[in-house]
């Protein structure tokens, strides 16, 4: 996405594009900067934007709709969310028709028109299927976001802000990895901090304030005593946090968190991996930057736990995250939790 990001900041406007992916705030983002590149003023940018909605045309409207001259401007916007509900035609020979029409139009796109095809997830093999197939070379993909941390240490950056590593790894493992809430809560934090820190540096105090959580029951001290195999006080500090941010939002945090935490171990104790350096088993846990600080404890609690122990939660986890869904019955989440903490330490 920095690449595409480039292209736009330096002029380079594509006449189509195709997003897609479940990450609909930085497909946003992409079209603002499509905006202020366009067009000299806000004004002109909401005049000449039309913004379609894929379950109320068929292919060949969106053509039709993209090849219509602009009024009183040398450019238009359109923009088609939902382009993978398109509406469906009747009759293969109809279907063969609006297929082609849009193949005419790659080939040769209107000058005054940007065009942006805006679709959520798609399998992949429906992208080898028209009319996906046809936008291979106009297709940007908005995956979700597999690196929590690493992702928020990018926007913060941008933003000339860093994070403290102890205030990164407790900031990505209570806010949920979806680009939209990272942005938000990281634009909270820099406003929040902005008067405190003349050095720009978000602390674990800030993260802790303006998050909302306590300095007490968190996931690092969950982390202490899961580490340190005591039972009680892991099944206590996770039945606080619980309390504190909500019965399912907090098991889901603490699934997400200790999901990572067994994953990460499970991966230090693969054959070979005790011969990577600090900074390659760092890029193999997916701590980038500051964050390598911390990988240095995971090789510790490697040692700690039998490969055996590993592989049991991670399993425990799974279906403590099944019975979150609904797919594995439960009484209640309490119930869940209890019985996760149980069989980890089992």
């Amino acid at each position: 996405m920095a690449d595409l990001k480039k292209q736009i900041t330096s002029g380079k406007i594509a006449p189509v594009y195709f997003f897609y992916g479940p990450e609909s705030w930085l497909k946003e983002e992409i079209e603002t900067q499509l905006k202020a590149a366009i067009f000299p003023s806000e004004n002109e940018a909401a005049l000449n934007t039309l913004i379609l909605y894929g379950p109320d045309l068929s292919l060949g409207q969106i053509v039709s709709a993209a090849s219509e001259y602009p009024m009183f401007t040398e450019k238009k916007l359109v923009i088609v969310r939902q382009f993978d509900k398109l509406k469906k035609v009747t009759g293969k020979m109809e279907s063969q028709r609006q297929e082609e029409s849009l193949l005419s139009y790659l080939s040769d796109p209107p000058s005054f028109t940007v065009l942006v095809l805006d679709a959520d997830e798609i399998e992949k093999k429906e992208l080898e299927k028209a009319p996906y197939k046809h936008l291979k070379a106009f297709r940007h993909d908005f995956g979700a976001i597999k690196n929590a941390d690493l992702f928020a240490a990018e926007r913060a950056k941008e933003a000339g802000w860093e994070f403290e590593p102890d205030a990164l790894k407790t900031f990505s493992a209570y806010i949920e990895p979806s680009s939209r809430l990272i942005c938000q809560e990281i634009e909270k934090l820099t406003l929040y901090a902005s008067n405190k820190r003349p050095d720009r540096r978000i602390t674990l105090d800030d993260v802790c304030d303006c998050v909302g959580i306590s300095r007490k029951y968190n996931v690092f001290e969950l982390e202490k005593a899961l580490v340190g195999k005591n039972l009680r006080q892991c099944s206590g500090i996770a039945l606080m946090i619980m309390e504190q941010e909500g019965q399912k939002e907090g098991l889901m945090n603490i699934v997400r968190y200790l999901t990572t935490f067994f994953l990460r171990i499970w991966k230090l104790q693969a054959p070979g991996a005790q011969q990577l350096s600090l900074q390659e088993t760092a890029a193999m846990l997916g701590m980038y930057g500051r964050q390598e600080y911390f990988a240095k404890n995971f090789i510790g609690y490697a040692r700690q736990f039998s490969t055996t122990e590993t592989e049991k939660a991670i399993l425990a986890l799974r279906d403590a995250d099944a019975a979150l869904k609904g797919i594995i019955p439960s009484p209640d989440d309490k119930f869940t939790l209890l019985k996760l903490m149980q069989q980890l330490f089992s």
